[in-house]
């Protein structure tokens, strides 16, 4: 069973939602609480692009709709800036929690959970983990892996330990200090695996690899 890990620091989150009231319980209700700091709290997709470059949070904490657009289409901007991100919605629904996984997202919590839930998510978002709620993960990876299927191209054995530092839950920016690449070499061989499995994100690639046994 999945258990929430303690970091030495604090998670630091750059929050993304434009309810003022909604936003400032979150931080009122972290501030003192020490596993996860708030350093930026905005209400658009543009004010978090800008808050994302200057601060390069763990963890976004992402509404999804925004006054200037919806927030899943930020996540592939965000990810790419070292960034895992946990997509807070009131819709739970299947379909918007596999858009988010196609997104990029790390996990998806839901505006109801209560604030011990949301902590736990951040925390395990952080530590690498992939969080969505737990009545809605199986019909997730279901349509996700439902709809592709491999087509026997091998990967190589780069991509294939790019595949494996992906289903660790290692971010762009890690899976190149790991392998010892440049950030658009990482591209590269992520859009090769994702190109030969099928998938149309990372998450969706880790579970199509373990449906088909490429992780064993």
């Amino acid at each position: 069973m999945a258990h929430s890990p303690h970091p030495s620091r604090p998670v630091r989150v750059v929050l993304v939602e434009d309810h003022h009231m909604v936003a400032e319980a979150i931080r009122l209700a972290w501030a003192d609480a020490g596993e996860v700091e708030v350093v930026a709290s905005v209400g658009s997709v543009a004010a978090a692009a800008a808050e994302v470059r200057r601060h390069r949070p763990d963890v976004v904490l992402l509404d999804r709709r925004l006054p200037d657009g919806d927030g899943l289409d930020a996540i592939g901007h965000f990810e790419e800036q070292g960034a895992r991100v946990l997509v807070l919605t009131g819709e739970a629904t299947v379909s918007v929690a596999a858009r988010a996984a196609e997104s990029g997202a790390a996990g998806l919590v839901l505006k109801s959970a209560r604030l011990e839930e949301l902590t736990e998510a951040v925390l395990r978002v952080a530590a690498g983990e992939v969080v969505f709620d737990g009545g809605l993960l199986a019909g997730v990876l279901d349509k996700l892996t439902g709809r592709a299927k491999t087509d026997g191209v091998p990967l190589t054995v780069r991509e294939r330990e790019a595949l494996l530092l992906m289903a660790d839950g290692a971010s762009t920016e890690e899976i190149g200090e790991r392998m010892g690449v440049a950030r658009n070499t990482v591209r590269n061989h992520v859009q090769r695996v994702l190109e030969k499995l099928g998938a149309r994100s990372k998450l969706e690639a880790v579970a199509i690899a373990r449906r088909d046994g490429l992780l064993d």
